[in-house]
């Protein structure tokens, strides 16, 4: 897998400043906003997602194990996790991996984020700058672009969201310990 000049599809004034959205189908469900993210080391699914798939909630296993950095200042438990089939690519050359996602109950802008053990277990290799995502496919490479509006429309809504959700102050009680 290589990435050349001819992947810059576009030139915009801040490369790499967009986020890499792409729109797998998961479970039969094509998701349309779902963050790459090699920085993450979690798969997160949304349980607003789960819901709009129709997915059961009783397939979730219980977890008490935190994840911390996803909610600003807090700590956030999980509801659970899930395993489900995750595929890129089209019906002449795709890849389908099962990617197991801790299922988060809080608003985001996306419907799940991929993180650093789907991008392992894909053996794929994310480009920010170009916004392209490329893994070996059984007809050859898998060459996954994004969508420039889509980037930009999730973008405006993670800062909306960042700055509508109430974080609770714990000053005070830090202060009394």
């Amino acid at each position: 897998i290589s990435f050349s000049r001819e992947d810059q599809w576009t030139s915009f004034s801040e490369p790499g400043r967009l986020p890499l959205v792409l729109d797998p189908i998961v479970v039969g469900v094509r998701l349309t906003n779902v963050l790459i993210d090699g920085g993450s080391g979690l798969n997160i699914l949304f349980a607003s997602t789960l819901r709009q798939m129709g997915l059961e909630f009783g397939k979730i296993k219980p977890t008490k194990s935190p994840s911390y950095r996803i909610v600003p200042g807090n700590t956030a438990i999980p509801l659970g996790t899930i395993s489900l089939a995750v595929t890129f690519g089209t019906p002449q050359n795709y890849r389908t991996e099962y990617i197991i996602f801790e299922v988060a109950d809080f608003d985001a802008s996306y419907h799940a984020i991929l993180g650093r053990p789907a991008m392992a277990k894909f053996m794929a290799v994310p480009h920010y700058v170009y916004l392209l995502l490329k893994m070996p496919g059984p007809a050859g490479v898998l060459s996954l672009r994004g969508d420039l509006q889509k980037s930009f429309d999730c973008d405006q809504k993670a800062i909306q969201c960042a700055t509508s959700s109430r974080v609770p102050d714990t000053t005070a009680e830090v202060l009394a310990a």
